[in-house]
């Protein structure tokens, strides 16, 4: 072979090479962008290493002293809330605005328990001194009641479900800073709480009552579903927790006795619980029994906690716009010591 031929060889072969190198380098580009639309930050999985916030609820007991500091009062109208989530920027509240109640049946009828009533679902955007920015409609036909919210450091995302169970529901997911509201996918049963799993990239939701999760990936592929092995309280608001937990509010309502009116005179018990993602068991559960100016147990709806070291700060509110002193976002703060 002639040395002009060899040379000629090596040019063509180096040639491949590099093209082979930028579409392999498009192709990862055009992956990344991928990714970003369809989740954002919290699309893929990633090493966690900030526990603060388990390490310190895993010391929360019924004794820890739990101490208000402080009520910021909402001053627009809020309806029944369900949700609450902080970004850099903003706050998040999610309600719903029922315009037909819903009517049980006196037996199901085509699987359901009750009519589908009517409503608006809202996601509420406030800068942090609670001042209304932004009213994001969602939901549609009978989808209209958002649930519990999550940020996941990119996206907010929004659950909005029929009002009854064992019905429908939509995922969205809502930039935090463009306020652009996708909707996922949707999923046939009602799920009014959802949190993003950081290490996996995957959506966990909770459905009526909290008696079901199920596990998803971004184009609503169901992965996993197990049910709650714990009956203590019905999850309302959750959030997710380094490494693969969720940490969510909730409340019971259980009868009085009968001298206290019985069956038609419930009491709120509240509680909080933490969940793993990847074992599916409650791993600390405690009872939460302060009230807000309308008398409803904190826990009641919208929740968020956050750690500094031993110290927890918690955002409830419970109250509906139309309740007590309409919906003050309350906070809570406890000291803890860590278990040794």
């Amino acid at each position: 072979m002639s040395a002009t031929r060899t040379r000629g060889i090596l040019t063509a072969a180096a040639a491949i090479v590099l093209a082979a190198s930028a579409i392999g380098g498009t192709v990862a580009a055009q992956a990344a962008g991928n990714n970003d639309q369809q989740g954002g930050a919290g699309s893929g999985a990633h090493a966690e290493t900030d526990t603060a916030l388990a390490d310190a609820f895993n010391s929360v007991d019924r004794n820890t002293k739990w101490q208000q500091t402080s009520k910021l009062k909402l001053n627009f109208p809020t309806y029944h809330t369900e949700g609450i989530a902080y970004s850099q920027d903003h706050i998040f509240l999610s309600a719903v605005q029922i315009t037909e109640p819903t009517v049980k049946f006196p037996t199901p009828q085509g699987g359901f328990d009750r009519t589908p009533g009517k409503g608006v679902g809202h996601l509420f955007v406030m800068d942090k001194a609670g001042n209304l920015q932004k009213d994001i409609i969602l939901g549609e036909g009978d989808m209209y009641h958002p649930g519990g919210i999550d940020f996941d450091g990119t996206n907010v995302w929004v659950p909005v479900a029929q009002y009854r169970p064992d019905s429908s529901a939509i995922i969205y997911r809502v930039d935090a800073n463009s306020l652009d509201v996708h909707k996922q996918f949707e999923v046939k049963d009602h799920f009014g709480g959802i949190v993003m799993d950081k290490q996996t990239g995957h959506l966990v939701g909770n459905t009526w009552g909290s008696r079901r999760f199920a596990e998803w990936d971004l184009q609503g592929k169901q992965l996993s579903t197990w049910e709650n092995p714990n009956y203590f309280i019905d999850y309302q608001d959750c959030q997710y927790v380094p490494n693969s937990k969720m940490l969510c509010d909730g409340i019971t309502n259980l009868p009085q006795t009968p001298a206290a009116g019985g069956t038609a005179a419930t009491y709120e018990l509240g509680g909080m619980a933490m969940i793993d993602l990847k074992t599916h068991g409650v791993i600390r559960d405690v009872p939460f029994q302060q009230w807000s100016t309308a008398g409803h147990v904190a826990t009641r709806n919208p929740f968020k906690m956050t750690a500094d070291g031993n110290h927890l700060t918690m955002k409830v509110a419970p109250d509906n716009g139309d309740e007590g002193n309409g919906t003050e976002i309350l906070t809570y703060e406890a000291a803890v010591t860590a278990a040794k």
